[in-house]
């Protein structure tokens, strides 16, 4: 069950704030977005990626993020 904290978190500023994480590891997800149709759910979503970039994205939250 999500805290009141976590509701509060404005998807958009999560999503861009994600968006430079990833892009801080050299990570783009194209599909990065926010879900307009359940704005009270505040979903973030991140699409769909091809294999090499799952993978890169594994490596990344493997090693904390370390390059």
């Amino acid at each position: 069950m999500a805290t009141k904290k976590q509701q509060d978190i404005d998807p958009f500023t999560a999503m861009e704030s994600l968006r430079e994480a990833l892009s801080g590891v050299g990570i783009v997800l194209p599909s990065l977005a926010v879900d307009v149709a359940s704005p009270q759910l505040r979903l973030v979503e991140l699409g769909r990626v091809r294999s090499d970039v799952a993978a890169r994205l594994a490596e990344a939250l493997q090693r904390g993020g370390q390059q």
